[in-house]
């Protein structure tokens, strides 16, 4: 059951819900049809609402609060720069916002020592790609189907998953390939062997009919996440490295929402042993306290622009409140041991509970992911596959998840739920009494999605 948070004052939740509704337009949404939620405040792995409900965030919201809510270190922090300097332009230097950068360089991997920074995720796409496509002089961008990179012009054309149909014309110099995923594998494959040596060879001959001449980047996000988490088979990332080298393709990995302590890693191209040339990240960089991204640049793309000027900026890159958020976040994260119990709770608690979950419910068909970063596969068929909703459901067809998500809420757990899956993302600081309280919420929620199963 939903548990209280103390000081309920339902009055003022209808005020902000009602002033929300007078004049907030929200994001990927029919505004007639929404009903948001007033948050009154959140602490840690919770948030409440004025009712005083308080609910368990197995979303990290939208995956970005990889420290917690409100933790006091990086309040602290965002108080005491914004008494000395809130805010100044770019091109100046700036203590906080250089510490920021040789806190990010100094875990990035290989030589990846630059730091571009922008307000999030979607820009830092959309630069790294424009770096790519100067250096190299080359138009075209690879992207994987099963992918999410961003709202903006550029990042919305490389996104695989419906919400880029509306803005792609066609014309943006992006072409989308299957990047390997056993469990729907789009190469008939039986073995993370075959898929990774089958997802590399369709790369390849993608590659072959493009023209490999035209081709910029190709980019990837490391484990992809709101797409599926779907990690990739080993050798798989470095068979993609060594394209990208073969051919003189720059390699961009998407870290926005799998790097800082999500996998378990700083980055989770340190659990697959790979470099790539431009490395995207926001979110957990600072959990999202101030909107903060960037891009990791190596040595070699950060040469070109060395007597050239890059055509790119932003007036608030490296804002001093975000960077001292940012500079925080990870001096705490690394005192605290906070990416080692992201490691630690993917291995001793949500990994083997999710998969004991799997067993006992038809509706799970698979379980995958590392950290606190995992996926449910809900089915209607464990021997067909088929999802528990069909892609891209809508109104009545989406039914059964509509129904799973509000009985996970109604057991005071918040999910992330995408298409047919849901996955456990909660953030990297949780204890593991907070991830066991998460799996009973989903014990008791599956078994509305298991009425829809075969058994």
């Amino acid at each position: 059951m939903i548990r209280r948070a103390d000081s309920p004052d339902p009055q003022a939740g209808q005020a902000v819900k009602a002033a929300d509704r007078a004049h907030v337009f929200h994001s990927w949404s029919a505004q007639g049809l929404i009903d948001p939620m007033a948050v009154a405040g959140a602490e840690g792995s919770y948030f409440w609402d004025y009712d005083g409900n308080r609910f368990l965030d197995f979303s990290s919201q939208l995956v970005n609060t990889n420290i917690g809510h409100q933790h006091p270190k990086v309040v602290a922090a965002i108080q005491e720069q914004a008494g000395k300097l809130c805010t100044i332009a770019p091109g100046f230097a700036v203590d906080v916002r250089s510490e920021a950068a040789r806190l990010i360089a100094e875990r990035t991997p290989g030589d990846l020592d630059k730091i571009f920074f922008t307000n999030g995720g979607a820009e830092a796409v959309e630069n790294a790609l424009r770096m790519a496509r100067v250096h190299t002089g080359r138009p075209k961008a690879l992207s994987a189907y099963r992918s999410y990179h961003g709202a903006t012009a550029a990042a919305i054309n490389l996104t695989g998953d419906p919400r880029r149909w509306a803005s792609d014309t066609g014309a943006a110099g992006v072409v989308h390939f299957w990047a390997p995923f056993l469990y729907r594998s789009p190469f008939h494959a039986e073995t993370e062997e075959q898929e990774c040596e089958r997802a590399l060879r369709h790369l390849e001959d993608t590659i072959a009919f493009e023209g490999p001449q035209t081709i910029a980047a190709i980019i990837l996000e490391t484990v992809p996440g709101t797409a599926g988490i779907m990690v990739p088979p080993p050798g798989y990332l470095t068979g993609v490295r060594e394209i990208c080298d073969r051919y003189g393709i720059v390699f961009i990995l998407d870290e926005v929402m799998a790097g800082f302590g999500r996998t378990g890693h700083w980055f989770a191209a340190d659990g697959f042993d790979v470099v790539p040339d431009l490395l995207t990240f926001a979110k957990g960089v600072n959990s999202g306290y101030v909107p903060l991204g960037g891009v990791a640049i190596s040595a070699e793309i950060a040469a070109t622009f060395d007597q050239r000027p890059y055509p790119g900026g932003l007036t608030y890159s490296g804002h001093p409140l975000a960077c001292a958020s940012a500079v925080a976040t990870i001096n705490a994260m690394a005192e605290e041991r906070i990416v080692e119990n992201a490691a630690e709770i993917g291995e001793t608690v949500l990994g083997p509970g999710l998969r004991e979950l799997a067993e006992r419910h038809p509706s799970v068909g698979d379980v995958r992911g590392m950290g606190v970063f995992w996926a449910l596969d809900l089915v209607r068929d464990k021997e067909t596959r088929e999802p528990l909703v069909p892609y891209n459901a809508s109104g009545e067809a989406n039914a059964p998840m509509a129904a799973f998500a509000a009985a996970c809420k109604r057991n005071g757990l918040w999910p992330f739920v995408n298409m047919n899956r849901t996955h456990a993302v909660p953030p990297c600081t949780i204890t593991p009494s907070e991830a066991k309280e998460g799996l009973a919420a989903l014990d008791a929620a599956l078994t509305l999605a298991d009425e829809h199963a075969a058994r």
